[in-house]
């Protein structure tokens, strides 16, 4: 059996770096794995390719402002990943995130349809069953062919032109008789999502959970930052996030934990996360700035007492599920992935905004004693990388 890969990067980011564990146990089960990416450095990893240039990339980039077509384009990058495929032969194509300007993916999945290849494509967000967005939020348009988008220049960048109805009928379109297709979501809460749209309702669906390594992810000694920050016997809350906004209206909800930290005056905040220099936050908490370890992140993990997430939508959260790893508990608001994926008795979710329930759960959480040990057990058997794949090579077999 081969197993060819395909996302938009290679080895770094979510998706990359859950494309190579699952390369790596292909090769540990003696199965044949080739890779292709897009976007990114060159590499001289064997039987993995890149398959466009980043100036053709941001060429095509630039044009589809104009065209109103994200996912278009691309022809030469797209002729070139064909050939490999044609070329390498491999017995199941897995698709990734194929976003990003490197393909053009009406006719990659048009190709693989006629071509009779079994396929599994992978919803890490919703691009692929809205033809746009990759979070819809709260809008349903791309229940019925979507069309006069409320939020054309943030999902599309597009200057002139709404293409989002052309986009959606090429993709159902791209779809439309597509057999040999399983598509695995992250979460529950996506899958559902996935089966009311038009593009993809008819296929065969299932979950498969994002796997994270557990030799990283798990309970640490924390003496050492206890000492470094100055922490006796205060709470700990914990609050990961790419991005830490002030501005209400951002999308991973750092206002909100602000808000939660002036209620919470005798507990200490900890946030990891790029910010703007002038973000001004309250002096119970700590501002660390983004923590590209995986290993100090897992620690800081270890050392709360609680996590909290505050995004208004997410596809899976890994947040959670690191947080769980290293045995603490998480709270947030109701984001969809994320309170579908949490282990129940561990994690509690509010409605989104709601910064009173939001306290309130943090403050029945920190005030419980939970085992961080058998928290730790139970969500390295749910979210580990071996379990992940594992699934995957099921859906393969």
């Amino acid at each position: 059996m081969k197993i060819m890969q395909i996302n938009c990067v290679y080895n770094k980011g979510s998706t990359g770096k859950i494309m190579s564990d699952i390369h790596s146990v292909l090769l540990e089960n003696g199965i044949e794995g080739v890779i292709c990416y897009g976007r990114g450095e060159k590499t001289t990893d064997k039987n993995v390719y890149k398959t466009c240039s980043e100036l053709y990339s941001k060429a095509n980039n630039l044009l589809s402002r104009f065209t109103g077509l994200m996912y278009g384009g691309l022809f030469f990058s797209t002729s070139k990943l064909i050939s490999i495929i044609k070329k390498k032969k491999p017995d199941v194509v897995h698709l990734h995130c194929i976003n990003g300007y490197f393909v053009n993916i009406y006719r990659l999945v048009s190709y693989l349809k006629k071509s009779g290849i079994k396929t599994v494509l992978t919803l890490h967000a919703e691009f692929m069953h809205t033809a746009n967005c990759g979070h819809a939020l709260d809008c349903d348009k791309w229940k019925s062919g979507c069309g006069n988008c409320p939020r054309l220049r943030q999902e599309t960048k597009s200057y002139f032109i709404d293409g989002t109805h052309r986009s959606f009928v090429k993709m159902q379109k791209a779809f439309d008789g597509f057999e040999n297709l399983t598509v695995a979501s992250v979460s529950p809460w996506l899958m559902e999502r996935a089966v009311e749209s038009p593009i993809l309702a008819s296929k065969n669906h299932t979950v498969v959970f994002n796997g994270l390594d557990t030799s990283v992810f798990h309970i640490y000694d924390t003496s050492k930052l206890r000492e470094k920050h100055g922490i006796t016997n205060e709470k700990i809350v914990f609050h990961a996030t790419p991005f830490f906004s002030d501005d209400k209206d951002h999308f991973k909800g750092g206002y909100y934990v602000i808000e939660l930290a002036k209620m919470m005056k005798d507990v200490k905040f900890i946030i990891a996360g790029d910010h703007n220099s002038d973000i001004v936050v309250p002096d119970n908490v700590i501002l660390l700035g983004r923590v590209s370890n995986q290993e100090e992140l897992a620690k800081y993990y270890s050392l709360a007492d609680l996590t909290v997430i505050a995004s208004k939508k997410e596809t899976f959260s890994m947040i959670v599920a690191e947080s769980m790893s290293c045995g603490t508990p998480a709270i947030g608001f109701m984001a969809g992935g994320p309170e579908t994926i949490a282990i129940k008795e561990y994690s509690a979710f509010s409605p989104y905004g709601d910064v009173q329930a939001l306290y309130e759960n943090a403050i029945k959480f920190l005030n419980t004693e939970f085992n961080s040990e058998e928290i730790s057990k139970k969500a390295h058997q749910a979210y580990s990388k071996a379990q992940m794949a594992e699934e995957y090579l099921r859906l393969y077999k």
